[in-house]
């Protein structure tokens, strides 16, 4: 990771850790790199989630493309992967996303994506970073050389487009709860469901600039479970702010995780002949559950570090096709580069409808560990995390468990936060562990 970049893009509270000057130079930037610097027009495709703060970032990172030159071709309000897709398939040279995933709407981010929809590389990253920084300098372009802005919202549709030829089956009389978390699938997600003929039931799609993940979608899965039971649905799905994850939730209300469906979608695969190397790619995070599951059907597995970026590197160093979180990003390597909600849910559809079972019976098999998981903001996620006390805590925890569960603490990718997780036999045994962590961290004083 960067000075400003980890693992999900340049994220911040908006005009404060993440500024429109940022913005500005990130787009002076790409707009020569991609264009001047190699004797042409660069030509680069944006997207946005619907946080207020996105449009002024919008308009901040056009100017800066325009001003070296470049081409910014704006999709508006979309998804990250469609952000992603449209680089690759439209011959990009590079893709930016401007959204903060999950997090509440007073922060934002900025996202970059190289010309195959694929996470920008760590090089390119730390060179927009020293010209952030002052480090380097970029020519401005002059007369005929200065860019324009193209209104792309065709990209959005062939996305819509490439989703609805995902379903290998009509969703005829199925019906498909959405919670849209009033972020960037609210004008794609219905769409998609609508042409295959769900009977679409949707919630928290009035976006108004500052309701983006509050209270709704992934984050909150509770009001989707309530939402499926008291309509009767057969299947419910929720998004995340920029719909890159999805959770589900079965005809029961029961939450139907990233590893579920890691385990539904490999055994469906493994059954078709379709598993390469008949393993999927999991982090360090997905549950032991999981692993049981898929030690029982014969499918082996790999452990990444926590984040879609690595879950990613691996496949392709591998030729593993399928891989993901818990936490819902799901990557399908023969369709898409990234996580992508949208598919995640339909890929989860074909599975129900091809063995016409409800997705209660198809995750039945996954019976999870209980699992405490708990953020503690610091000043400094190095400091705590290598403070020899609480290294010492977490040994301590991790020798009582012993097989009989895990510990593990991670700095955040994200946000300035220590991760503090535990599986045990019980739910009581987990907060005990968790909480004894935690107590070292606090005494020692490094909360924020």
């Amino acid at each position: 990771m960067g000075k400003y970049f980890g693992t999900d893009g340049f994220r911040g509270e908006a005009n404060k850790d993440l500024n429109f000057e940022h913005a500005v130079k990130i787009g002076r930037f790409l707009g020569w790199y991609y264009g001047a610097r190699q004797g042409k027009k660069a030509k680069i495709v944006i997207g946005k989630d619907t946080r207020r703060s996105s449009y002024m970032f919008e308009y901040a990172l056009c100017t800066g493309l325009m001003a070296s030159g470049a081409d910014a071709y704006i999709m508006h309000v979309t998804t990250t992967p469609s952000v992603a897709y449209i680089a690759r398939v439209d011959d990009f040279d590079c893709g930016i996303m401007i959204s903060a995933s999950h997090n509440p709407f007073y922060d934002n981010g900025i996202k970059l994506l190289n010309g195959n929809g694929e996470k920008m590389d760590e090089e390119t990253i730390l060179m927009v970073e020293d010209y952030i920084d002052g480090k380097m300098e970029v020519p401005i372009a002059e007369r005929e050389a200065i860019g324009r802005t193209v209104d792309y919202v065709s990209g959005r549709n062939r996305y819509i487009g490439h989703l609805i030829s995902m379903s290998k089956y009509s969703f005829k009389d199925v019906k498909v709860g959405l919670d849209v978390a009033n972020g960037a699938a609210w004008s794609i997600a219905k769409a998609v469901f609508d042409a295959l003929g769900a009977k679409t039931y949707v919630m928290n799609d009035a976006p108004d600039g500052y309701n983006i993940n509050t209270d709704c979608g992934s984050t909150h899965i509770e009001h989707l479970q309530k939402f499926v039971v008291e309509n009767g649905l057969d299947v419910g799905f929720a998004y995340d702010g920029d719909a890159d994850r999805c959770l589900c939730v079965d005809e029961k209300g029961n939450v139907v995780t990233g590893d579920h469906t890691l385990y539904i979608y490999g055994l469906y695969m493994k059954e078709r002949g379709k598993l390469l190397n008949n393993k999927v790619v999991t982090t360090v995070m997905s549950n032991f559950g999981l692993y049981k599951a898929l030690d029982k059907v014969g499918i082996e597995y790999d452990k990444t570090k926590v984040g879609d970026k690595y879950v990613y590197e691996n496949m392709v160093e591998t030729g593993n096709r399928l891989g993901g979180e818990q936490s819902g990003h799901t990557i399908f390597l023969k369709y898409e580069t990234t996580g992508d909600g949208i598919l995640t849910s339909l890929k989860l559809m074909e599975v129900m409808l091809a063995k016409q079972k409800p997705m209660s019976e198809l995750a039945a098999p996954v019976v999870f560990y209980p699992q405490v998981l708990k953020n503690v903001r610091v000043k400094s996620k190095p400091a705590a995390q290598n403070d020899p006390d609480v290294q010492a805590a977490v040994k301590k925890v991790a020798d009582e468990l012993g097989n009989t569960g895990r510990i593990l603490v991670r700095e955040s990718g994200t946000e300035p936060v220590i991760r503090v997780m535990v599986e045990a036999d019980t739910k009581e045994l987990c907060e005990k562990y968790v909480d004894s962590v935690i107590e070292v961290i606090t005494a020692k004083g490094h909360l924020a």
